[in-house]
């Protein structure tokens, strides 16, 4: 576990503790942490995120359908809609 001083505003730390109530946190490096995970695949690029990686190995194993044009990929689209 990694231990941080930082310096917040009025208003930060105000947010802190709200989520800290809401979500009945114990204190505030919980609703920090908490905060941090909510956001990270905002701000975070896929690629570096380790669920993607996974994602993409399953993608790769699964076979695809070949459509010989635009309007089979409709039908098909549609059928399974």
């Amino acid at each position: 576990m990694v231990q941080s001083i930082i310096d917040l505003g009025e208003n930060e730390d105000r947010i802190i503790n709200i989520v800290k109530a809401k979500y009945g946190l114990k204190n505030k490096s919980q609703a920090i942490s908490f905060i941090a995970n909510k956001y990270k695949d905002v701000f975070l690029e896929p690629e570096l995120n380790p669920e993607f990686i996974e994602n993409l190995s399953k993608i790769k194993k699964e076979k695809g359908i070949r459509f010989s044009n635009v309007l089979d990929l409709r039908k098909h689209i549609e059928k399974n809609a």
